[in-house]
């Protein structure tokens, strides 16, 4: 059936339900008039099967807001025909097989089998009562079991619907639970975005201008020549600042946002903690490779907050950044000398303590690879991770 005709009988359910209502009480007249002429005794009287076919495809207009009534009807009608000599075949008991359908439809279950053992014992009891012993096949089981037969199509129909609307729930409930998923990962990465940010230049920032006001007195130039670089720190923050909360607005172009941050912002990383106080020496083993934007920007992450964490909790001032690329793998190795106090990894937010070491780890974990951060043997504290790079086959290392 086309869309056309579905859309066309859905507005229409009252026409509909008058039309089948009609075709079927012309089943069931042809039915009466059929048994009457096969009638092996004296001819039966017509017009109480005219009768009483009418009056049960008449119930059957109320049969979806009264179903038990209306099956109670139509049993009794066809029960009726049954003492009058009529022979109850399908046709007969169209009107009562449709009621029953129709109470099977119910959620009730125990209803629907009662309703139709009732109705399947008052036609065979009617059988019994007005045929032979060797007829009881065709006049009792038969009849009986057609009764069954709809009760159990009834209960089918109603258990597969029953499964569809499970299953559009189910699918909805699990949308609904894609998108919350979804929503909280986006919140979690935004969250970690402006926490790399705003804990990298304030850490920055502060330390400057701790190190202005300790030379203040005795090396007023130098306060004075840290305190003008501290514009540029914050200028930073806010450029940074402003691309990560600009992917929040949804009516915010493109072209506006500033390129995410990678490894080849490094040196400018590393002009900026040394405008702290805080040495940074880079090295590069291995032949460079082209990083994606995701892993790019994970990696330059990892490394300005590793130095960061130097910045907040080291005594040093000294750090050792060393990018070591091999064919499947990028390694990213942050060491500063002893006196680290660095914020442990299992820190945990509820306690007052940071997120540094969580969110690289979550950055590295996201990456596919793997990350290590802990105190070094010889003294000093050290931030690992490998990175898979792009076309690598192998998952870890």
């Amino acid at each position: 059936m086309s869309t056309r005709w579905r859309n066309h009988i859905g507005d229409r359910p009252q026409a509909v339900e008058t039309l089948t209502t009609g075709l079927l009480l012309a089943f069931t007249l042809v039915g009466v008039v059929l048994t009457r002429a096969v009638a092996a005794e004296e001819p039966l009287e017509l017009w109480p099967g005219l009768v009483l076919s009418v009056l049960a495809c008449a119930a059957l207009l109320r049969r979806r807001s009264h179903p038990l009534l209306v099956l109670l009807v139509t049993t009794g009608c066809v029960i009726t025909e049954g003492f009058l000599g009529y022979l109850l075949t399908p046709l007969l008991m169209g009107p009562m097989l449709v009621a029953q359908y129709t109470v099977s439809l119910r959620p009730d279950r125990r209803t629907t089998w009662y309703s139709a053992v009732a109705a399947a014992a008052g036609i065979a009891l009617t059988g019994f009562v007005v045929t032979d012993a060797d007829e009881w096949i065709i006049s009792l089981v038969n009849p009986a079991a057609w009764v069954l037969m709809a009760a159990l199509f009834g209960s089918y129909v109603r258990v597969r619907r029953e499964y569809t609307v499970a299953r559009a729930e189910h699918a909805a409930q699990e949308r609904d639970e894609e998108a919350r998923r979804r929503v909280i990962q986006e919140r979690m990465r935004i969250a970690r975005e402006l926490h790399d940010v705003v804990a990298h230049h304030l850490a920055l920032a502060n330390a400057q201008a701790g190190t202005a006001a300790h030379l203040a007195r005795a090396h007023p130039d130098q306060a004075i020549s840290m305190i003008e670089k501290l514009p540029e720190v914050t200028a930073s923050a806010l450029r940074e600042l402003k691309a990560t909360v600009g992917l929040l607005r949804q009516d915010t172009d493109a072209d506006e946002l500033v390129p995410a941050p990678g490894l080849e912002q490094l040196p400018r990383l590393v002009e900026t903690c040394a405008s702290a106080g805080l040495d940074v020496t880079v090295t590069t083993e291995g032949r460079p490779q082209a990083l994606t934007p995701g892993l790019d920007l994970t990696a330059y992450r990892i490394v300005q907050e590793a130095l960061t964490n130097v910045t907040k909790h080291a005594a040093t001032r000294s750090a050792r950044v060393r990018l070591d690329y091999t064919p499947h793998y990028l390694t990213l190795t942050i060491t500063n000398e002893t006196g680290s106090r660095p914020t442990p990894a299992t820190d945990s937010p509820g306690r007052g303590r940071g997120y540094g070491l969580l969110g690289m780890r979550e950055r590295a974990l996201s990456a596919g690879g793997t990350f290590h951060a802990g105190p070094r043997p010889g003294g000093g504290f050290e931030v690992a991770c490998a990175l898979p790079l792009p076309g690598s086959e192998e998952s870890t290392p």
